[in-house]
């Protein structure tokens, strides 16, 4: 009977034993993509900043572990690296959880998977597209990359999709939200910063423009109620509006944010922008305001009558500048941030300070905004009013940070 196994055969149809003969093993050549070097800083940012990074990739689980662990990801024994709250240390989760183990695992499962685990392996198009789901299920903003036809869906399903600009597919390109165009994880974590620093600003302005304009109505409707005549023209208004309300508030945009900008973590996604603390800072604002110009105006009308007007006027006035300063950071004083650190607020307040001087003590503005020169008596009165309101706005912070109130 002749022997049924067949012999093994190279391609070409020769035997493998004839092949492999005479041969000596010089070495064994491999490729490898390692990571870019700035991604390991970038993910320990992101990480202070509140903001977990997940990798999702076809590779097979012992590639993605490695590759974790090398840009720290995972750390050494082979769970998630955490920081404050994230997770605890006590957390043990799966360092890798495959495409396999996806499938068996249901929707609510899964939800509470991906608040642990950060490496998913051997993944399907639809299995990105459930992460996805996952993380937004859990009240969790979530920003997805891809660069391929299948990650069309799971960009799409992301609250915020991010195409690679360089190796991306066209498809990627039109569904993503936006397109990176350096292929970069460094450049999301630096647009996430500028992002805050620019919303940040955005509240900035909003909280000084509202908190002086609000201030002027109460000043106006304070007076009424207590049958003085009011300590401000229309024209004044409209002059401090454009002078001291106008330029320190264009001047707030140009911030360069808090020195702990992506040390603390992201505000609730439905929070509106004045908040209940921008609320209490403009309350007291208002209130110190109020007070300090009325008070002037009240004192000033016994003691100096004919230049009553033009005091209050100058105590309103030069009073928003120092909030102007105040209003540059939230949490911090202005001497944490730098009194002179931006420059385009030194400018601001000089050319208010200009232009407000300049209808007080230019003749023949004097009728023009109905003022009158002020001599240093007059000053002596002002000068506190000036200041107090500032340094209530700073006590209020030094309150609220000891407070721990966001």
């Amino acid at each position: 009977m002749r022997n049924a196994r067949p012999r093994s055969r190279a391609r070409g149809g020769h035997a493998l034993a004839q092949v492999e003969r005479d041969t000596t093993f010089l070495g064994l050549q491999s490729m490898i993509d390692l990571p870019r070097p700035e991604v390991i800083s970038a993910i320990r940012h992101a990480r202070e900043a509140g903001i977990r990074t997940i990798m999702i990739t076809g590779d097979y689980a012992m590639t993605a572990r490695a590759i974790a662990r090398q840009i720290g990801l995972l750390t050494e024994d082979g769970h998630q690296a955490a920081h404050g709250d994230l997770l605890t240390s006590a957390t043990r989760n799966p360092e890798v959880v495959t495409g396999t183990e996806l499938e068996a695992m249901s929707d609510d499962a899964l939800r509470e998977q991906v608040k642990t685990t950060s490496v998913f392996a051997r993944v399907a198009p639809e299995h990105k597209v459930r992460i996805v789901t996952a993380v937004r299920n859990n009240n969790q903003v979530a920003a997805m990359t891809g660069d391929g036809v299948n990650d069309a869906p799971a960009l799409k399903r992301a609250d915020i999709g991010v195409a690679m600009g360089i190796t991306g597919t066209d498809v990627s390109k039109e569904t993503a939200d936006m397109v990176l165009t350096d292929d970069n994880y460094a450049s999301i974590v630096s647009a996430v910063e500028q992002g805050r620093i620019i919303y940040s600003n955005i509240r900035k302005f909003v909280f000084y423009l509202l908190g002086c304009n609000v201030a002027e109505i109460f000043i106006i409707l304070g007076a009424t109620v207590a049958g003085l005549r009011s300590p401000l023209t229309a024209i004044q208004l409209l002059w401090l509006n454009l002078m001291t309300d106008g330029a320190p508030a264009l001047a707030l945009g140009l911030e360069k944010g808090d020195p702990d900008v992506m040390k603390v973590p992201p505000r609730p996604a439905k929070e509106p922008i004045i908040n209940r603390r921008m609320v209490l800072g403009m309350a007291t604002q208002t209130v110190a305001l109020m007070v300090a110009v009325l008070g002037v105006y009240a004192i000033a009308l016994q003691m100096f009558p004919a230049q009553a007007e033009t005091m209050a006027f100058a105590a309103l006035a030069f009073a928003e500048l120092p909030l102007a300063y105040t209003s540059r950071s939230e949490r911090y004083a202005v001497a944490r941030i730098g009194l002179f650190s931006n420059r385009a607020m030194q400018w601001a307040v000089l050319a208010s300070i200009a232009g407000l001087l300049a209808v007080i003590y230019i003749p023949f503005l004097n009728p023009v905004f109905d003022t009158a020169p002020l001599t240093w008596q007059h000053w002596a009165l002002v000068l506190p009013a000036i200041f107090a309101p500032a340094l209530v706005a700073e006590i209020t912070k030094a309150v609220a940070r000891k407070k721990g109130w966001r």
